[in-house]
């Protein structure tokens, strides 16, 4: 069989697989918060890999080798290392406690509890285009890859790489992503490696690179003499870097949101990025940055002018070495470049789909969707995010325009995330302000230089660097201008005291939450899940409760603003519970969890059973979960599905209360 035949099978073994993995589950999907967030069930190796998928992608594939190409090796381990330490690691280290504990599933969810509505419906609007774009770079530079390698017709190659997506992530969502990015990552960590030591057989170590390399050293410039710059506003550089890859694709991107807020704990999201940003750098950015030196240094010629006489791109000296093995291990190997593209193009479609769900038709379209509506909702926006998709896959520009559109959209959450969490004068004046002038200043100058070509204001500053500046300027001299919320007013004191609260009438959402808090649900998310209703409105009782002095926040800053327990006044103001309950209440536990854990202790297959009795939905249940963990009662594994284990504190509280 020819190259091409053997890839045929290949990538149709490949795209079963993918489906297989949404069919398979399926029955885990029985509402939209299972769709998007997987019951916050996901793992730390799970969510691992998660992260890993995203972050082996087509764009991955193309850059790493590409910079090896065009600056050296130094700009290319460089580009890894930031995208993988200030990008993830940092997200991790500063957000994941903050973003697993406000509740929020999404990025503009959170954006109207910090803000208003204004700012979540502006946010969420544009992230959908931002995702789609980013979608559309993924599919884009997988139907390259693979045309680059088959010479198959490119529109054909797209539409059907566009239709096994939204097939599987159609079908499950974030469960189908999971299984299909766990698959996915498997092969990247199998390919990548391989293909590098077969290298190092053939042509030898970095010192025969170095020896064939146009200047000696393959560390300090590209094959044509172009170097890395430091602070420069034009791209590439070190500068640029940060603001692209570590602020506008992690940090204001929903998908990495998402990936924290699926997690059973904070401590589970943190350890999973962490190690993902690890993994990600060493087995995958630094590996195909070499890779890319390689093919610099011995197939050189066959690169475009100005690096070569031929007709590849720098970016494709991915593919250029591919084409260098035998047919099956070509095949093979291109096979790893459109599993990296289709794994983060999967949770791109999801990233905005769940936006589209949550942000756009459960709050302005059909607020009052039951549980089977807004799941059969979800997965037909995400028919109609392929629609937008295929749209960007033929703007002009390719790959390289598709990301410098999508970052039009996302640097400006980046900056209302940080300065909401750390500034609590910050007003929902300078969110909107700040982001409507980034968003208006990218996407008009995008428009001049890469479709009209009037205008290139690349030459003079990177778009992302000039939108990050107009943002963060704008947004903070019009939050100068503004009110902010009550807790941002200079004489706000964090501690109620008998004077300084303000007298309020709890309605029922008030008294349901102070129950919880009474009982030790001590963070937003509890509430938010365990209420089953949209942050907004979870956030509004706390805030009503909080002005009231029924209540107390950590702190004023980052996670601890999310985190509360209760006064005496809030404890006065619930009805007075019985001698046995009020001494369950005393140690955070309820009849209901004290059911919940002798089922765990004695039953545990019946627990499903447990749940349908009494009406629990999977965010309730995961509300429990989290507090019954961290209370030390129960002890929460498996690898997939979510797995209880009773402690010998469970076991006593059983004993004493059951």
């Amino acid at each position: 069989m020819n190259a091409n035949t053997i890839f045929l099978v290949l990538f149709v073994i490949f795209c079963g697989i993918l489906v297989g993995c949404g069919i398979v589950s399926k029955r885990w999907v029985k509402e939209s918060s299972d769709y998007i967030l997987a019951g916050r069930e996901i793992s730390t190796f799970i969510n691992m890999i998660g992260v890993c998928a995203i972050g082996f992608a087509g764009t991955t594939v193309a850059l790493a080798p590409g910079f090896a190409v065009q600056l050296g090796l130094t700009a290319s381990f460089a580009w890894g290392s930031i995208y993988g330490i200030c990008g993830l690691l940092l997200f991790a280290l500063l957000f994941s406690n903050f973003i697993r504990r406000c509740g929020a599933q999404t990025l503009p969810e959170y954006l109207e509890m910090r803000y208003d509505g204004k700012v979540r419906s502006v946010v969420a609007i544009t992230s959908v285009v931002g995702m789609s774009g980013i979608l559309a770079n993924n599919i884009v530079s997988c139907t390259n890859a693979i045309a680059g390698f088959t010479k198959w017709n490119a529109t054909l190659i797209m539409a059907v790489i566009f239709l096994v997506i939204i097939a599987f992530t159609f079908i499950s969502g974030l469960w189908a992503t999971t299984l299909t990015d766990f698959f996915q990552v498997t092969l990247g960590v199998i390919i990548v490696p391989t293909i590098l030591i077969l290298l190092c057989q053939r042509y030898g170590w970095l010192d025969a690179i170095n020896a064939a390399w146009p200047g000696g050293n393959a560390f300090a410039a590209g094959i044509t003499g172009g170097a890395l710059k430091g602070i420069a506003p034009t791209y590439p550089s070190v500068l640029n870097f940060v603001i692209c890859f570590a602020a506008a694709l992690v940090w204001g991107n929903n998908y990495y949101w998402m990936k924290i807020a699926n997690c059973r704990s904070e401590k589970v999201a943190r350890k999973s990025f962490v190690l993902a940003a690890i993994i990600l750098v060493v087995v995958f950015c630094i590996p195909l940055g070499i890779i890319g030196a390689f093919a610099g240094a011995f197939l050189g010629e066959n690169f475009a002018a100005p690096f070569g006489s031929g007709s590849v791109a720098p970016t494709g000296a991915y593919g250029l070495i591919a084409s260098t093995f035998p047919a099956f291990l070509g095949s093979f190997f291109v096979i790893g470049a459109v599993a990296a593209s289709v794994s983060t193009a999967s949770t791109s479609a999801l990233g905005a789909s769940a936006v589209a769900t949550r942000d756009i038709y459960q709050r302005m379209i059909n607020p009052k969707a039951d549980t089977k509506t807004a799941l059969k909702a979800s997965k037909w926006i995400m028919v109609l995010i392929g629609v937008l998709t295929w749209v960007l896959c033929l703007f002009p520009g390719g790959p390289t325009y598709l990301f410098a559109f999508a970052n039009c959209w996302l640097v400006p959450p980046a900056i209302l995330l940080g300065l909401g969490a750390i500034w609590p004068k910050f007003n929902s004046r300078g969110a909107i302000c700040g982001a409507l002038a980034g968003m208006i200043t990218m996407a008009v100058f995008t428009l001049l230089g890469d479709v009209f070509k009037v205008f290139a204001i690349n030459k003079y500053i990177y778009l992302a660097t000039l939108g990050f500046l107009v943002t963060l300027v704008v947004a903070v001299l019009a939050s100068l201008t503004g009110k902010p919320k009550y807790y941002g007013e200079s004489n706000w004191e964090r501690v109620p005291t008998a004077s300084n609260r303000k007298d309020v009438k709890l309605d029922a959402t008030d008294l349901q939450v102070l129950e919880m808090i009474r009982v030790g649900h001590c963070y937003m998310a509890d509430l938010t899940d365990a209420l089953g209703v949209d942050s907004k409105t979870s956030s509004a009782a706390v805030e009503h409760l909080d002005q009231g002095g029924y209540i107390v926040r950590a702190g004023m800053r980052g996670s601890k603003f999310y985190t509360f327990s209760i006064t005496d006044k809030g404890r006065a103001a619930l009805p007075v519970l019985g001698g046995r309950e009020s001494e369950m209440a005393r140690e955070c536990l309820t009849p209901l969890y004290v059911q919940l854990l002798k089922i765990v202790k004695d039953t545990p297959e019946k627990q499903a059973e447990f749940l349908q009795k009494n009406g629990i939905k999977s965010m309730r249940m995961s509300s429990i979960c989290s507090h019954l963990t961290r209370q030390g009662y129960i002890v929460e594994g498996g690898l997939f599905k979510r797995k209880l284990r009773i402690t010998d504190k469970g076991i006593a509280a059983v004993q004493k209360y059951a």
